[in-house]
């Protein structure tokens, strides 16, 4: 569960620079190692699954969709949300990891980011697939303000800062409450929110997200009975995850900045403008069975208000479905 090799790391951040092979002669000068060294770590990450071709008297290209911290920190520049970056090659869980960064003192802005999940979680407690250089698992770590009863307005927070990130690569999203971003019907995009406090004070806030970037070459598992789809098939180009990545760490920042700065208010209108149900008519499934209405409006502790009858019901926890769409 070790991060990635910081030589590794410079490798790959060098040939994902390029767009032609990069000697091996010129990594070893510019990295500081010897050209055997840097076979060896080509050799290394080429067991890992990581795309190395080598050309006769031209060097190595990087064919592979890998992420790694300088490929992230040289794009971002000076910024809160990824103001660190830790890669791992394999880990339990990117919230799992971010916490124990954040009880471990880390600071505000950490981005965890996991090439393989081996228990990866999802809402309600489900699990959540990561495939190997086709999805994209990262967490980040926050430390708000707030009290506890807000931190639910950060979910729907990372749900817009999603949508608003996602929707450069693919029109026609949309967010089911609370916080799953969907195309046509099926499931792109997830969050899952922890936190760390005690009555009065949040101590810290761990942002999981997980991204189909694109569909796994062997297809989806059989345990995901869910409709599901990907980026780059929605987009109708294959995408990367780096780019993925960058795009969700600007929106989150851009969001995250707007919140400490004008409240929740302007996040829950652009929620509620990206809501793939509002004003439609709904299907709510809780603890206690399941409660139709219409979608009518969302309140400041992110509780769904649908409209049944004559009366105004919260619905805070669960699923819902549209009942009028095919």
């Amino acid at each position: 569960m070790n991060p990635m090799n910081p030589n590794r790391d410079a490798i790959l951040a060098r040939l994902a620079g390029s767009s032609l092979p990069v000697s091996g002669d010129v990594l070893a000068h510019e990295l500081g190692l010897s050209r055997a060294g840097i076979w060896k770590h080509i050799q290394s990450m080429r067991k890992q699954g990581i795309r190395i071709e080598s050309y006769t008297g031209r060097g190595y290209q990087l064919k592979s969709d890998v992420l790694s911290p300088a490929m992230l920190q040289d794009q971002l520049g000076e910024t809160l949300i990824g103001s660190e970056c830790m890669v791992f090659d394999e880990i339990d869980s990117t919230n799992r990891e971010a916490m124990r960064q954040a009880e471990a003192g880390a600071d505000e802005g950490l981005v965890i980011i996991a090439n393989r999940q081996t228990s990866g979680r999802g809402r309600l407690g489900r699990s959540w697939y990561t495939a190997e250089h086709d999805s994209l698992a990262l967490s980040i770590l926050l430390r708000p303000d707030i009290g506890p009863e807000k931190v639910a307005q950060l979910s729907l927070l990372t749900a817009v800062a999603l949508f608003r990130a996602l929707s450069e690569f693919v029109p026609g999203l949309g967010i089911k409450w609370p916080n799953d971003i969907m195309y046509n019907g099926a499931k792109i995009a997830g969050i899952l929110t922890e936190m760390r406090g005690e009555p009065g004070q949040v101590h810290a806030v761990v942002i999981g997200i997980g991204i189909n970037v694109r569909r796994p070459a062997g297809g989806w598992p059989e345990e995901i009975t869910r409709k599901v789809s990907d980026l780059s098939t929605a987009s109708g180009r294959d995408l990367s995850r780096l780019d993925t990545a960058l795009a969700i760490i600007r929106a989150m920042e851009r969001g995250y900045r707007e919140y400490s700065t004008s409240g929740f208010a302007p996040i829950r209108e652009a929620w509620w403008r990206a809501h793939a149900a509002s004003g439609q008519r709904v299907r709510a499934h809780g603890s206690n069975g399941y409660v139709e209405g219409i979608a009518e409006a969302l309140d400041n502790d992110g509780a769904l208000l649908l409209r049944t009858g004559g009366k105004l019901q919260r619905f805070i926890a669960g699923d819902i479905e549209l009942m009028d769409v095919n």
